[in-house]
């Protein structure tokens, strides 16, 4: 029996006010969530946005689609403050426990996507945040009684701490205010440019695709997670692979639209569906699957659930079709000697084949 795959964009509010909102995939709408325990939201950050500082119960990667933002980071147990300045196409990985805050000192939105696991959320498929401050907060958890003992306030003190901070998960803040410029000094990496032609392979003719692992950025092996970012152009196609390591995939269509087709272990398309900027689909553990742009082109953000991904190819000098035996590859096929070609038609690896490619095979 085969899973049931949905393509769906962000169905629920959390949050919409004058500083932006917060959006998030429910697993009740996306039961794959839940299955396979991963979270997903969206964040839109307003000129002067300020999301509040807060940690959550998973670990997940924040991608920019658009703008820039300044970020704070702070870990447990760490008196120090490590400032960020991310922009459009820039990957943030967060372990769950990590306190962060997020401000647009801009003219123009911020809209980050965050997917991540939920192994160990307290609602599977959902990530939970816990904020130190406002009417959600810790502190008016606490109570002012607490909080004046923990920090020796006294009464009137500890109630204005407790209660003087009326929002909630974003507010926008006053004009002119000024917030810490990004730290100089870090030891380790902290986010990556996805967007460009840097991290993985590219290919002028179709697109690019560029991966961040446990391999060329370390702080991944800590969270058990990766990202890939995959541009295609003007009809191309990801030529279809698979996780070889029994990693899941999620993906979210930053730009664009085009056709995404996942096949089963029954040998039928589990999902053959048309996808468009907004949309996020999960792809199952060893599920193969292929992606093709429409005429605009289309971007296509995923996670893998594996710091160290190993991909299989169904295509190109890496795949099954160059390593087998002729007469092995004949017998698989059921073919003549005379179309063996196939094993010798693409020397190079192809992950991406262009459209101008595809167009012309069809014509």
């Amino acid at each position: 029996m085969e899973t049931k795959m949905v393509v769906e964009k962000a169905d629920q509010t959390a949050f919409e006010g004058d500083s932006g909102g917060y959006y998030v995939w429910s697993s009740s709408k996306s039961p794959l969530l839940s299955d396979f325990k991963l979270g997903a939201g969206k964040l839109l950050l307003r000129p002067l946005g300020f999301a509040l500082p807060h940690y959550a119960d998973s670990s997940k990667i924040g991608f920019v689609i658009k703008g820039t933002c300044t970020v704070g980071l702070v870990a447990p147990n760490s008196p120090e403050e490590k400032v960020l300045l991310i922009k459009e196409g820039d990957a943030i990985p967060l372990s769950s426990g990590v306190i962060s805050w997020w401000f647009n000192s801009g003219d123009t939105d911020v809209v980050i996507v965050f997917l991540g696991e939920t192994n160990k959320a307290l609602v599977p498929g959902q990530f939970t945040y816990y904020f130190v401050s406002g009417v959600l907060g810790i502190l008016a958890g606490f109570g002012s009684d607490i909080v004046g003992k923990t920090f020796d306030l006294d009464p009137k003190e500890s109630e204005n701490v407790v209660s003087s901070q009326p929002g909630a998960l974003l507010v926008k803040l006053k004009s002119g205010i000024k917030f810490p410029e990004p730290s100089k000094h870090t030891k380790e990496k902290l986010f990556a440019t996805l967007n460009e032609p840097l991290c993985h392979t590219s290919y002028i003719d179709g697109g690019s695709v560029n991966s961040l692992t446990g391999n060329n950025f370390p702080m991944l092996g800590t969270i058990g997670l990766s990202a890939r970012f995959v541009k295609l152009i003007y009809n191309s196609m990801l030529a279809p692979s698979y996780v070889a390591d029994g990693s899941v995939q999620m993906n979210y269509v930053v730009k664009g639209s085009g056709k995404i087709r996942v096949v089963g272990s029954e040998g039928k398309p589990i999902l053959d569906s048309k996808v468009e900027e907004g949309d996020l689909f999960i792809v199952p553990q060893f599920f193969p699957s292929a992606y093709t742009a429409d005429d605009c082109g289309m971007e296509v953000f995923s996670i893998i659930t594996s710091s160290k991904p190993i991909f299989g190819q169904l295509a190109g000098n890496t795949s099954i079709w160059k390593a087998l035996a002729p007469i092995v590859l004949q017998s698989t096929l059921n073919i003549n000697q005379k179309l063996e070609h196939l094993k010798w038609k693409n020397t190079v690896s192809i992950i991406i084949v262009p459209g101008s490619k595809l167009i012309d095979e069809n014509a």
